[in-house]
C-alpha cells in the first residue's frame, strides 16, 4: 500500500488546485528531511540527487523509466493510483526471477508468479490474450529462466502504449520534470531547483 506521504491521487483540476498541490510536497520534504527516521538522509551528496536531465529521459521510453529506481518508483505511485500496479508488480517479478541462480529454485518460484499473476484465480491477474496464457500454463511443467518471457513482452507493450503515455501526462511525471516556481511562498522561492526535485523525489521513493 501506498504510504502516507504519497502524492495526491487526483489531478489538478485548475492552476490553483496545483498551486496547493506543490506548496504540499514542498512542506512534506521539509518534515522527511529533518525527522528523526530520516535523520541520516540529511546530507545528501549531488550523485544521489535526481537531476533534471535523467527526469527528461524516462520520456524517451518506458524502458528508460523503470530501469531507473525512482523512475520505477514514481511509474508504480502512478499505476498505485489507477488501480493497476499489479501490472509493474508482474514485470518487476519476471525481471527478479530471470536472477535465479539455483534451480532447484525455479519451480516454486515460478509457481509463485504464475499463481499470483496469470493464474484463473490470481489474486492480481494481468491482461493477458489467451494463447500467451495457455503458452505461460504450458511452461509451468518444466519452468526456466526465461519461461515468463513471452508474458512479460507482453504486459510490457501494454504499459508502453497505454499507461506510460498517461503517466507523462500526470503529475506524478510533470511535478519533478518542471516544477514551477510560480505559486511558492517567500520562504519556498528561496529554495533552488535541485533542492525541489530531492524533495518531490524523496516523497515518491516512499510509494514504492
Amino acid at each position: 500500500k501506498a504510504a502516507s506521504s504519497s502524492p495526491p491521487r487526483f489531478f489538478p483540476s485548475s492552476a490553483k488546485d496545483m498551486k496547493h498541490r506543490l506548496g504540499f510536497l514542498l512542506q512534506k520534504s521539509d518534515s522527511c528531511d529533518y525527522s528523526s527516521s530520516q535523520g541520516k538522509k540529511e546530507k545528501i551528496s549531488s550523485s544521489q540527487r535526481l537531476s533534471q536531465e535523467e527526469v527528461r529521459k524516462w520520456a524517451d521510453s518506458l524502458e528508460n523509466l523503470i530501469h531507473h529506481d525512482r523512475g520505477l518508483a514514481a511509474f508504480r505511485a502512478f499505476l498505485k493510483s489507477e488501480y493497476s500496479e499489479e501490472n509493474i508488480e508482474f514485470w518487476v517479478s519476471c525481471e527478479e526471477y530471470k536472477k535465479t541462480k539455483s534451480p532447484a529454485k525455479l519451480s516454486p518460484k515460478a509457481r509463485k508468479i504464475y499463481d499470483e499473476f496469470i493464474s484463473v484465480q490470481a489474486t492480481k491477474e494481468v491482461n493477458l490474450d489467451s494463447c500467451t496464457r495457455e503458452k505461460t500454463s504450458h511452461n509451468m511443467l518444466e519452468p526456466t529462466l526465461s519461461c515468463f518471457d513471452e508474458a512479460q513482452r507482453k504486459i510490457f507493450t501494454l504499459m508502453e502504449k497505454d499507461s506510460y503515455r498517461r503517466f507523462l501526462k500526470s503529475p506524478y511525471y510533470l511535478d519533478l520534470v518542471s516544477p514551477p516556481a510560480a505559486g511558492c511562498g517567500p520562504e519556498n522561492c528561496k529554495r533552488n531547483h535541485t533542492h525541489s526535485l530531492d524533495c518531490n523525489s524523496n516523497i515518491i521513493s516512499q510509494c514504492a
